[in-house]
């Protein structure tokens, strides 16, 4: 008899696995192209090469050592894009310490949560970003620092805390600047930091990140030398990158897709990493790739919207653009086609994954047909294994099925910190990472995703994925962006609502044109019932949608029982 292949696949490679650790890693890379651009924070005025920014790391390293700093301790930084950020990120792997990615969007609640979750020693902190004013909050959190001396804290409800670096210019109570930080490095010789360096392993804990929060608490993903590296290192493999590379980084550094596919792609490679700016601006991106020169780009599928709308986008020359990766949600067709023209991404990637996997597990090649680009998230990783299981019973489904994505490999992370009833939820005893995701696996092994579990919708009894609909919205053309959701309703159980934001050059339209638009071409059951017109969308920092926002926000202004 015939059978139908199962959802599983390898992905194969005659590229081992890097057996090393973080600071290794760089030492080898700085010894290699010590000459070539290593960090470029435009912002900043910052220009480093290689050598120079392994001089910057180094010395960042011993002043944590010289500060107590010990292999094992959490580190916080909370910070929007800056080269102390990176700066820091590559110090504290030098001496083991666990760096703790704290979101630039977090209030001071979220902050307290975050600081006695991991149990943070040491806090880098900006003084502010946007509307956040990050002193205020620390000083809030912790009011004995006011009149502690720096590095000494003692505070009530941040007990393990003890000393802050905040990274303004002017000195402020309680807290050491950069310049004064960095300055205890002369009391820890080179010989004692490469000494610690020597004695850790890949294996170690090294980074904790809080999962984005699209729902409920944040939990925090810990992940080891191996699992970030390996991850920046083959993520950047699959776009070719090389020493000749530069790489343009608007995404936030305190997320997986700046510090690992960004910093840890360029420094496996020998690649240049450029910050426009410390959050997200369209211009500045468009800026820097034409004044830098840029190969490859990175952004979410938003960012490429905001870029490709930017009013005088034709200024710019993207002409040295090649590759780049777009990730952290789904790619709407219409926006790759223009990133693939417009912008000369004609290798642009498509990367899929999450922050427990530090994060890619699935990615597509310059080498896929455009139509496997636009339509899927690739195949699976180098050195990982991707299966598609029944959610009901755990079964593998066969090709072409939806089911839930899991993954298994060196990308897996450890554990949620201080939280083993989660981390048993998530990893089975078989060491495979439940994603909440739905997928289809088709026959040469390329990857859909249809929507998260949590996203589907019920209609009536038939299971509707929201990301098909929102395909097809995207061929309309005053669309430029949309989202689809459930909302309760009481004959159906559940009914769609279409939050639409339009393209400003397009003639407007109604609910009921989109509702006609619709007819015949998706069956009538995929039809949203209802539509907001919105200017933006309920997101988080790294441009994930929170659907469930957007769902609170329709059932209150509708009037809905939930």
């Amino acid at each position: 008899m015939s059978m139908t292949l199962p959802s599983y696949t390898s992905g194969t490679s005659e590229v081992p696995l890097l057996g090393m650790t973080i600071g290794a890693m760089l030492d080898r890379t700085a010894e290699k192209y010590p000459d070539t651009e290593a960090l470029v924070a435009l912002h900043q005025d910052i220009r480093w090469t290689y050598k120079e920014f392994v001089e910057k790391v180094n010395e960042a390293a011993r002043a944590f050592l010289a500060i107590g700093v010990k292999r094992g301790d959490r580190v916080g930084i909370w910070s929007p894009n800056r080269y102390e950020w990176t700066v820091t990120q590559f110090a504290t792997a030098k001496v083991g310490a666990i760096l703790v990615n704290i979101n630039p969007a977090y209030g001071v609640h979220e902050l307290d949560y975050a600081m006695n979750l991991a149990g943070i020693s040491v806090l880098v902190t900006a003084d502010s970003f946007k509307a956040s004013d990050y002193r205020k909050m620390v000083y809030d959190l912790a009011p004995e620092l006011k009149a502690a001396a720096p590095g000494k804290l003692k505070a009530q409800k941040v007990p393990e805390l003890r000393a802050v670096v905040n990274l303004d210019e002017d000195k402020h109570d309680g807290m050491w600047t950069w310049a004064e930080f960095v300055g205890f490095a002369s009391d820890v010789s080179q010989e004692e930091l490469d000494k610690v360096q020597g004695q850790l392993q890949f294996d170690d804990p090294i980074n904790i990140q809080f999962t984005s929060g699209t729902t409920g608490n944040p939990k925090g993903a810990t992940l080891t030398h191996h699992n970030i590296l390996n991850n920046g290192y083959f993520v950047a493999e699959s776009q070719l990158l090389t020493e000749k590379d530069r790489l343009v980084i608007p995404v936030p550094l305190y997320h997986c897709f700046g510090m690992v596919m960004g910093n840890l792609g360029c420094i496996t490679h020998g690649a240049t990493m450029i910050y426009p700016g410390e959050g997200f601006e369209p211009q500045s991106v468009l800026q820097a790739v034409h004044q830098e020169k840029a190969t490859a780009l990175y952004g979410v599928p938003t960012m490429f919207i905001a870029e490709l709308a930017e009013p005088d986008f034709e200024t710019y020359d993207l002409s040295t653009l090649r590759t780049g990766i777009m990730a952290g949600s789904i790619c709407p067709a219409e926006v790759m086609k223009k990133v693939n023209g417009k912008m000369n991404m004609k290798e642009v990637q498509i990367a899929y994954g999450m922050t427990e996997t530090s994060p890619v597990s699935t990615q597509t090649s310059s080498l896929d047909p455009f139509e496997k680009q636009v339509t899927t998230v690739g195949r699976t990783q180098p050195h990982l294994e991707t299966k598609i299981v029944d959610p009901g019973n755990g079964n593998v489904v066969p090709r072409g099925e939806i089911g839930e994505l899991c993954t298994r490999g060196y990308s897996v992370m450890l554990k949620y910190w201080n939280n083993d009833e989660k981390t048993r939820e998530a990893i089975d005893s078989a060491g495979w990472m439940h994603t909440g995701d739905l997928a289809t696996m088709d026959e040469d092994g390329y990857i859909q995703i249809v929507g998260r579990m949590k996203d589907m919708v019920i209609r009536g009894g038939e299971n509707i994925y929201p990301k098909e609909i929102e395909e097809f919205l995207y061929t309309h053309p005053a669309i430029e962006e949309v989202q689809v959701t459930g909302i309760p309703d009481d004959k159906y159980g559940e009914e769609l609502i279409a939050w639409v934001k339009l393209n400003p050059d397009a003639d407007p339209v109604t609910g009921d044109e989109l509702r006609e638009f619709c007819k015949g071409k998706i069956a009538h059951f995929k039809i949203p019932r209802n539509y907001k017109f919105v200017d933006e969308f309920p997101m988080t920092v790294t441009g994930k949608i929170q659907k469930f926002k957007m769902r609170e926000i329709s059932i209150e202004e509708m009037g809905l029982k939930k």
